[in-house]
């Protein structure tokens, strides 16, 4: 049986003759008492810009501009993901009927089921960083110079409006399709939806090829970096400052290790034809005990981001190599994923994008599905370094040319 949900959202209304990608209704009784949907009025001389209480569903037929302008208006920082994932399912139920939805927690799964030689994945997550006096959405510009700004334009509604509007709009697809939008990824990686997507629904992420629509100036960027965090330790004996040559500084024992930092070469290996450039940074120093005290201990914290030809073990390995002869202790560590361009479906996604691609240099979700066997790439509208900025926007042109490429690439 499917279930239609009713969201109730506050979302403000836009100038007379905007068009959005919302759908007004109010709940009307149907047979034995069932709740349906029916046409609301227009605002009519409401100021516009003013609040009201309304039943909203999202036009997923809509253009993906509009459709991501919907998407920022409801608010779903990490943990508080329902009222959009309510949406996202109820547009999913009615207006995508060829289509197998599931809910998985706060997470929304759907796929088709055409004996496709192939599976493509397209994932996104649902969630935002904290909103930093950045909703509601705003516009500037017009036309293709037109940019939406507001908390999550970039990171990432812009590629989830995309993957919606082509799972209503893609209904004979070249590929078996699974639309993956998932909760909880811009806090701890324990909390990531998709690990709880592999353990409950493991068939929902397998596949031949996997599109994180994260974004990526609308290019496709192949693979990412593994990242590895190590504490590196130094010891003293504590004394007081008066007589200082009774102890020895741990802080000062640091030195070697940071002058091993300064004088570090990393490689830039070329994998699949991308550059990938790895890195070693020292990110954070913890010692002392009093303003009049020797101290006995120091922390160095560093962050080592390494290509994805190298794995966990072997990234141990050279962090222990770097610093040898100190006391060396793993915080936390994330294999990277090879680009795998040279999959068919990988292929034909960079022929469709008539661009070359790049490396991924950081750590995203590809890596998940790397891990699983599926060829992994970053596919989305806007740019990452305005991520989790105040000033977040994406530019209406980078929306619609993700949604192009796409639609050419799986059409």
């Amino acid at each position: 049986m499917i279930t239609r949900w009713t969201v109730v959202a506050r979302i403000r209304f836009p100038p007379i003759g905007t068009t959005r990608a919302l759908r007004l209704h109010r709940s009307v009784p149907g047979r034995a008492g069932s709740q349906q949907l029916a046409p609301v009025a227009p605002p009519g001389r409401e100021h516009p810009g003013s609040l009201r209480d309304v039943t909203a569903s999202l036009d997923l037929t809509a253009d993906p501009v509009e459709l991501t302008a919907a998407l920022v208006d409801i608010p779903s920082v990490s943990g508080e993901e329902k009222t959009i994932a309510d949406a996202v399912e109820q547009a999913l139920r009615i207006q995508a009927p060829h289509l197998e939805v599931v809910r998985n927690g706060d997470a929304v799964l759907a796929r088709t089921n055409l004996g496709r030689d192939s599976r493509v994945v397209l994932a996104g997550h649902l969630d935002t960083v904290p909103i930093n006096d950045n909703l509601p959405l705003r516009r500037t510009g017009a036309g293709v110079e037109e940019v939406l700004h507001g908390c999550g334009t970039v990171d990432m509604k812009g590629g989830d409006a995309v993957m919606l509007h082509l799972a209503a709009t893609l209904t004979e697809p070249r590929h078996d399709l699974t639309f993956v939008f998932y909760d909880c990824e811009e806090v701890e990686a324990e909390r990531n939806g998709l690990n709880r997507i592999e353990r409950e629904l493991p068939d929902w992420l397998a596949g031949d090829l996997a599109v994180v629509c994260e974004p990526s100036n609308a290019a496709i960027e192949a693979g990412c970096q593994g990242t590895m965090r190590v504490e590196v330790r130094t010891t003293g004996t504590r004394a007081h400052t008066a007589r200082a040559w009774m102890g020895a500084n741990a802080i000062h024992a640091a030195q070697p290790v940071l002058q091993r930092l300064v004088e570090y070469t990393p490689r830039n290996p070329v994998i699949d034809g991308l550059q990938f450039r790895e890195g070693l940074q020292a990110v954070r120093i913890e010692g002392g005990v009093a303003g009049n005290v020797v101290p006995d201990s120091c922390v160095v914290a560093v962050n080592h981001r390494f290509a994805p030809d190298k794995s966990l073990a072997e990234a141990e390995t050279h962090l222990r190599e770097v610093f040898y002869g100190f006391e060396v202790a793993v915080v936390d560590g994330a294999q990277g994923a090879l680009p795998g361009l040279t999959a068919p479906a990988a292929a034909q996604l960079v022929e469709a994008s008539g661009a070359e691609p790049v490396a991924k240099l950081g750590w995203t979700d590809v890596a998940r599905f790397a891990a699983l066997g599926l060829p992994a790439v970053n596919f989305g509208p806007g740019s990452p370094t305005l991520a989790h900025t105040k000033q977040e926007h994406v530019a209406s042109a980078d929306i619609r040319r993700c949604a192009d490429v796409l639609h050419r690439f799986l059409a």
